[in-house]
């Protein structure tokens, strides 16, 4: 009987694990995405030049779009 009660308390488990992720599930956390990824390229040095790209296209500078395409 000792093996039945085992497996009796792992099955136990697995449901108890099982009503606890229906219950996430159901009731999702709201997540900001944008919370979530602030500051993770902050250590990036491609996202100063690409930062910068945007400002040039913003601002209509061709001059800086130019000089960055020049080996």
């Amino acid at each position: 009987m000792a093996i039945n009660t085992s497996l009796e308390e792992r099955l136990a488990a697995v449901e108890a694990a099982i009503a606890q992720l229906q219950k996430q599930i159901a009731t999702p956390e709201p997540t900001n995405w944008l919370q979530q990824i602030t500051g993770s390229f902050k250590d990036e040095p491609a996202f100063e030049e690409v930062l910068a790209y945007g400002r040039a296209i913003r601002q209509g500078d061709e001059s800086f779009l130019e000089a960055q395409d020049e080996p």
